[in-house]
């Protein structure tokens, strides 16, 4: 695999906060360690030294990735667990994905691919670019010897190792906020700040019933969330903040956690604030005065309806901040 000696640009950081209320019960799975009679069967996901439940941030990222995959229409060419496929740009640049012999799959390289250059990318495996292409990236002379093929009208070669890209994108733990974290311990359910949900499957042949126990954080439930997206091309920055916006949106239409079908995990996001740092801040940091962190802020967006609606307004801050080409 050739080496790049290009360090990716960073123009700064752009950090989102907002606060994230549980609408109806939410549960996020930690994976029990004891199987007790009379037990939960799903506990939740829990902070290890307070006890707390808390949203990981992971499973947040793959919720916001899976809405806008299907957002974007981005094919299926890349197997997951359990027999389920997802969407993968095999390298930084375009290509074909050989899904099956002879079938083969356009995908949209990381450089130029909405989802990849927010959520990052795995280099693929034995996949197909154009040939010109893997000269103009360095890629052909390792894979000189390995077939070619006309694909979609275009002559490809085979290449054994994509390469991989970091994601732009963090998002955060969410833990609960201190007053809703007061308000939980004072829920007297038989669990630490959470609920019990009982449900009962019945098999539909027999009627036999299949009972068990869940656990869920409890609706009115409020926690801090955060992301930041590392700015690298001013060109892609607010197309990438307004597909973030859009999954937002979506997801409060949605659900976050398991079990969403029977109502758990309706989520809202309220108090949006950005505010951006750019590298020549991050330079003077040691020479700014006390209690002045050189973050400009933008004015608190109320809700995901506000944000779509106002859009023109985040665009026009971050073009203001950015520095000009």
């Amino acid at each position: 695999m050739p080496v790049s000696y290009e360090q990716k640009p960073l123009l700064g950081k752009l950090t989102l906060t907002s606060q994230l209320s549980a609408e109806t019960g939410l549960h996020v799975g930690g994976g029990g360690e004891n199987l007790d009679i009379g037990g939960l069967d799903k506990p939740v996901i829990r902070d290890p030294l307070t006890k707390y439940p808390y949203l990981p941030g992971s499973s947040l990222k793959g919720k916001l990735r899976s809405i806008l995959e299907r957002l974007l229409n981005k094919p299926l060419n890349r197997p997951g667990g359990s027999g389920t496929w997802r969407y993968e740009s095999d390298d930084l640049k375009d290509g074909f994905t050989e899904v099956e012999e002879g079938r083969f799959i356009a995908y949209e390289g990381a450089r130029t691919c909405q989802i990849s250059r927010l959520f990052g990318s795995t280099g693929g495996s034995n996949f197909w670019m154009p040939i010109a292409t893997a000269k103009e990236e360095g890629l052909y002379e390792e894979n000189k010897n390995n077939p070619t093929s006309e694909i979609k009208n275009q002559n490809c070669i085979k290449i054994n190792r994509g390469r991989n890209a970091p994601a732009r994108l963090i998002i955060r733990d969410c833990h609960l906020v201190p007053e809703s974290a007061e308000k939980l311990k004072q829920v007297d359910t038989g669990l630490y700040m959470t609920e019990w949900k009982f449900e009962n499957g019945i098999d539909r042949v027999t009627a036999a019933a299949n009972p068990r126990q869940l656990e869920r954080v409890p609706a009115g439930s409020k926690f801090q969330f955060e992301l930041v997206y590392t700015v690298e091309n001013k060109n892609q920055v607010i197309e990438d903040l307004q597909n973030i916006a859009i999954a937002l949106a979506i997801l409060e239409d949605d659900a976050l956690g398991g079990h969403g079908s029977r109502g758990y995990g309706k989520v809202k996001f309220e108090n949006f604030r950005f505010s951006y740092r750019s590298l020549e801040q991050y330079r003077q940091m040691t020479s700014t005065p006390p209690g002045k962190s050189a973050l400009q802020p933008l004015e608190t967006i109320p809700n995901t309806q506000a944000l779509l609606d106002n859009f023109g307004s985040l665009s026009e801050y971050v073009n203001r901040l950015l520095p000009g080409d």
